[in-house]
């Protein structure tokens, strides 16, 4: 790829490739840091393909894996950290009426996987087909997890502030 049709490629993908490892993180630092590393990555693998749906598809799934690393190096260490830490239950009442009505902190709730099948399918409104590509999975088993992730949003948006599952009034 040329400077030039790299220059094109990356207007077209940088805002929405930002957007999705954003949204994934919850980190708008990390997501800069995440979509950096991605092009860095793009830019090495030396793709032969010319197909632009192809390409995007590549770069979002080497941003999916790079948070995939990242949460699990987290997970590690706060493991690690946590060792014998006390857990304390959160009384608080408004922030959790606040979470009910905020779909971003909606979908901070869900698994990151989730979160990246959501995003894919309804804001980048990729096929079932792509979304399988970037995350790893088969295609047919999308449709299913993609029911679920929505189902399991629904239910948290639901959420009542006492935790009890309960309806929107």
């Amino acid at each position: 790829m040329d400077e030039q049709a790299f220059r094109v490629f990356y207007e077209k993908t940088s805002r929405p490739l930002w957007s999705y490892l954003s949204r994934i993180s919850g980190n708008a630092a990390l997501a800069e840091d995440l979509m950096q590393e991605s092009y860095y990555r793009f830019l090495r693998a030396d793709l032969k393909s010319d197909d632009e749906a192809y390409q995007k598809n590549y770069l979002f799934r080497i941003g999916t894996n790079l948070a995939r690393d990242h949460w699990r190096c987290r997970r590690k260490d706060a493991l690690e950290a946590g060792a014998g830490m006390e857990v304390r239950a959160d009384d608080g009442v408004a922030e959790r009426v606040q979470r009910r009505s905020d779909v971003g902190r909606a979908l901070e709730q869900l698994k990151p996987r989730e979160r990246a099948m959501l995003w894919l399918a309804y804001v980048e409104g990729s096929s079932h087909k792509e979304i399988a590509e970037v995350v790893g999975l088969r295609a047919a088993s999308i449709r299913l997890l993609l029911f679920r992730a929505r189902r399991k949003l629904v239910h948290i948006l639901r959420e009542t502030p006492e935790g009890v599952p309960g309806k929107l009034k």
